[in-house]
């Protein structure tokens, strides 16, 4: 559950403007977290602003924080949260303002969520950066089968292949299965130059770039030639038991419920199951049901199975990304377009 933090990571002062219902606090924040706060164009500072509806300056190290009493207080709160986070090491950008408001929101541990590490590659931590992320991550972790349902950018595919070679590194399983359902290529495989892999190769690239992304060149084709990670289509799962495996199905919104019925039972004994998938983008003919959508109705009370539904909030790309998300989510649901199947 969260709490406050402790008070003396910096020293305030408060002035009351009685005549006005208006308060005033003004905090020495250490050096360091003043450096972070004002880095990248003042984004952390802006993004106090626009969420805490209160003023917000920095000038040196003193931040001044001045507003109603409730917004004053709440903002106090989240900037304690961002000092203990910027002194533990971690990075902190504008959407660490969101993240740490919906924990406060949802009683939530802020130090939970960041200080779990995924996985580490040459220094760089891949740690969940909103709350619905860490529920994903700790779903994973304690399910067989997890389904991150959200729009692009959420950080889906991502994690789910962090937890996978990091399994892997543990030695929890004996290989990576990573497979997309190549739709475009059903219908321009002839046009393309080369073998089959060559022809799908730019469907599964995706996911190849998030591998190289966790770990050296050098061991990935290694593993890959040794068949310990393989990426293929979803065709190439049909007849096979994967057993000590985790394997991830991406783009799932692709799939006919046929395809994703033969997809989950090829689960074997050993193996974890991750599903991602945004059926807002969805790429089959508008008659053609969407594997993903029925799913949701036909597996959600199995235990053993967990379905964590993701929004626009849980984007962590450019902010504008959130907004273009949302956007679109609203025309969908004002013009009846969105899928149903």
């Amino acid at each position: 559950m969260w709490a406050p933090r402790r008070a003396s990571a910096f020293a305030a002062e408060r002035l009351t403007c009685s005549y006005t219902e208006l308060v005033q606090e003004v905090l020495d924040v250490p050096n360091e977290v003043a450096a972070e706060l004002a880095g990248i164009g003042d984004g952390v500072l802006s993004a106090l602003r626009d969420r805490l509806d209160c003023g917000v300056n920095l000038r040196g190290n003193r931040l001044t924080l001045s507003g109603d009493e409730p917004k004053v207080a709440e903002a106090r709160a989240v900037i304690e949260e961002l000092v203990e986070l910027v002194e533990g090491g971690q990075e902190i950008g504008a959407g660490t303002v969101d993240t740490i408001l919906d924990a406060i929101d949802r009683a939530e541990d802020v130090h939970e969520i960041f200080e779990d590490v995924v996985w580490s590659h040459r220094g760089k931590r891949i740690t969940p950066k909103t709350v619905t992320q860490k529920h994903y991550v700790d779903a994973i972790r304690s399910r067989t089968v997890t389904f991150g349902i959200g729009p692009a950018g959420t950080g889906k595919t991502y994690l789910a292949i962090a937890l996978a070679v990091s399994a892997l590194s543990d030695r929890q399983v004996g290989r990576i299965i990573l497979t997309r359902p190549a739709v475009e290529a059903g219908e321009r495989l002839g046009f393309l130059p080369g073998d089959v892999l060559a022809k799908v190769d730019p469907y599964m690239r995706p996911l190849f770039d998030a591998l190289y992304d966790t770990m050296d060149p050098e061991r990935l084709n290694a593993y890959i030639e040794r068949g310990t990670i393989e990426v293929a289509p979803l065709a190439f799962m049909r007849g096979r038991t994967l057993n000590d495996s985790f394997i991830i199905l991406d783009e799932a919104q692709n799939t006919s419920p046929e395809q994703m019925q033969m997809f989950l039972t090829r689960l074997g004994f050993g193996s974890k199951v991750v599903v991602t998938g945004d059926v807002t983008q969805i790429d089959l003919p508008r008659e053609q049901a969407s594997g993903l959508i029925q799913v949701q109705h036909i597996l959600s009370a199995i235990d053993g199975i967990a379905f964590v539904h993701f929004t626009h909030q849980d984007v962590v790309r450019h902010k504008l990304v959130q907004r273009i998300v949302e956007a679109y989510k609203q025309h969908s649901e004002e013009t009846g377009s969105a899928r149903r199947q």
